[in-house]
């Protein structure tokens, strides 16, 4: 396993990051693995390599961070493990249940840090941005939580480039904490991170850590133009609908299935062996219910592409409407 710098920062992270979304409690979602069902994904993904985990306080209500906590420490010591989780979705109820307020803010990370069974987490992320906060708000709360020990970086995901330049620099006028990476949606079939976001946390020094690498398996190759819904997850996951299926990203996902045929490699780790080849890219948050996937994304890590495949899969691309974040 290769270990990057996250951005800047001193913090070394896994080529690979393990999205624990899927591990909690299958009231939640039907596809997602409960403990028991979870406990070998973890036990393997530190046989591999993996010390980069990501989960967040939304995922199962709480539960993921539960069994992310639990599992991660029969298997590993707290220092060889880089854990992040992310705030802003409602858990609780009522009007301050969610969002990033400083009374949300505060309170989350504290029934996050009770949950995961820690003092603290490496890295503490907004899960999108917060229309209805003022980021001064947010940054300082967030600055504080640091301050205090029970985070020792910050991080944001989804949301446009000048939401996350201004958030910066609000950081930077007040002497606060700034944010060390980006958790953003990029596959190779939605691409358009990469003209504003990508350049933007390049010229930063900002670590990227892209969630649906594989598209919610769409770039695994296995939904064809003529039937849809194949698997467990596809069938309940009507966001995923929204994302793609369009006739340009089948051609895209045929480009990749021809390189992995031509390669001897499965589709899903040549979708990630395009992603982990982007200038920028520290570390693809991979989800696995099944064994191969965890192994196929670890070792997809050490795959090299030619320029002229990597136009092959970029050549078929379109230009998409802005998903994942409003």
């Amino acid at each position: 396993m290769e270990y990057m710098n996250l951005g800047k920062t001193g913090l070394k992270v896994s080529r690979i990051c393990l999205g624990m979304m899927s591990y909690g409690s299958p009231e939640w979602r039907d596809w997602v693995l409960d403990e028991s069902a979870a406990r070998p994904f973890i036990q393997r993904a530190i046989e591999l390599g993996i010390n980069f985990f990501d989960t967040a306080d939304m995922y199962s209500l709480g539960v993921s961070e539960e069994v992310t906590g639990k599992l991660l420490t029969e298997f590993a010591s707290r220092q060889e493990i880089v854990l992040a989780t992310k705030v802003y979705f409602p858990v609780g109820k009522g009007p301050n249940g969610g969002g990033l307020s400083r009374k949300h803010i505060m309170e989350a990370i504290d029934d996050s840090l009770r949950r995961l069974g820690t003092d603290y987490v490496d890295l503490y992320q907004i899960h999108r941005w917060d229309y209805s906060t003022p980021i001064e708000e947010t940054m300082e709360a967030l600055h504080d939580v640091v301050k205090a020990g029970k985070a020792l970086y910050i991080g944001a995901s989804s949301m446009y480039a000048w939401q996350f330049a201004k958030a910066q620099h609000v950081a930077d006028l007040h002497g606060w904490t700034r944010f060390s990476a980006m958790q953003n949606h990029m596959n190779a079939v939605y691409r358009e991170e990469e003209r504003e976001m990508l350049p933007l946390c390049q010229d930063q020094g900002v670590g990227v850590i892209p969630w649906s690498p594989l598209a919610r398996g769409f770039l695994a190759g296995n939904r064809k133009r003529e039937e849809s819904d194949p698997t467990a997850r596809a069938k309940s996951d009507g966001f995923a609908k929204d994302m793609y299926y369009q006739p340009e990203d089948y051609d895209v996902v045929d480009a990749v299935v021809a390189i992995a045929e031509e390669r001897g490699y499965s589709p899903a780790q040549i979708a990630l062996a395009w992603l982990l080849h982007k200038p920028g890219v520290t570390s693809p948050i991979i989800g696995a219910t099944k064994m191969y996937q965890l192994e196929e994304a670890v070792a997809a890590a050490e795959i090299s592409l030619s320029e002229e495949e990597i136009q092959r899969i970029e050549a078929p691309y379109r230009p998409h409407p802005i998903l994942g974040h409003q």
